[in-house]
């Protein structure tokens, strides 16, 4: 089942416009999640956290996951899956096309098993 973790990058006012659009998909923004313990964390770190509580990470972060993404998936380890954002497509300031294209893409496939998954987020 498909639950969002949004990282520090994503405005938490994207976890509260999904929250009252639609209370039954589970979306958390990380300066919320754990009560912000992971704030500033190594993405390794945010990524094995995100995997231990069933969580997808949402990122804007096209720059350093990917190749931490290939170095789990050499290494055998897996995570919870990623949504990445790509700013030219969603402006990060863009709340609302952000909680339409997440509360869109988590109608499509929030049943399916998220382990290891990447999407590239559209609008």
């Amino acid at each position: 089942m498909l639950r969002y973790l949004l990282d520090e990058h994503l405005s938490p006012a994207v976890a509260s416009g999904i929250t009252t659009r639609r209370p039954d998909i589970p979306v958390v923004a990380l300066r919320d999640w754990q009560a912000g313990a992971f704030l500033g964390a190594a993405d390794e770190t945010i990524l094995a956290a995100a995997h231990a509580d069933r969580r997808s990470l949402v990122t804007f972060d096209l720059r350093t996951v990917p190749a931490l993404l290939r170095v789990w998936i050499e290494s055998g380890s897996v995570h919870g899956g990623v949504v990445f954002v790509h700013a030219r497509t969603l402006a990060p300031e863009n709340v609302g096309g952000l909680v339409h294209a997440l509360i869109g893409l988590w109608d499509a496939e929030h049943a399916l098993d998220w382990t290891d998954r990447v999407v590239y987020l559209s609008r």
